[in-house]
């Protein structure tokens, strides 16, 4: 049985992990994750249970943590190195190389800009809906 911690709903939990809630319900169903369930069936998630998870992801290098999916709101986030930069007039054309694919973002000029980036710098498609955005990975130079 759970702790008196306070209880948190799946998808509360996810978001706190930085997680999907697919991911949690699959780690869920799967037994990985402890749950209490309430009369009406719903799983419920004490805080305490997501301690180690939270541990184990603080001890990894900042780039391979999820700790930088939690200040973001957007969970579709896909790290790769920049490709290309195309510049015209107020926007600007980004390509991420993401594994064996490329990911293409529209976005201004200005925020290339602000950015600082160049081609080779590692950033992040963050994906959200029709948009994609780019969040820079490495510290500015």
């Amino acid at each position: 049985m759970a702790t008196t911690s306070h209880m948190l709903t799946p998808r509360e939990a996810a978001r706190l992990l930085g997680i999907s809630y697919p991911t949690i319900k699959q780690w869920i169903l799967g037994g990985k994750l402890k749950t209490v369930q309430t009369p009406g069936g719903h799983h419920r998630i004490a805080e305490a249970t997501l301690r180690p998870f939270l541990a184990k992801d603080s001890a990894k290098p900042e780039l391979k943590s999820r700790e930088r999916y939690r200040r973001v709101s957007g969970r579709n986030q896909l790290p790769g190195k920049v490709v290309s930069i195309r510049i015209e007039g107020l926007l600007a054309e980004v390509v991420l190389a993401v594994g064996d694919s490329h990911v293409t973002a529209i976005i201004t000029a200005n925020a290339v800009r602000e950015l600082q980036l160049k081609k080779g710098d590692t950033a992040a498609a963050l994906i959200k809906s029709t948009d994609v955005m780019i969040e820079r990975l490495d510290e500015l130079p």
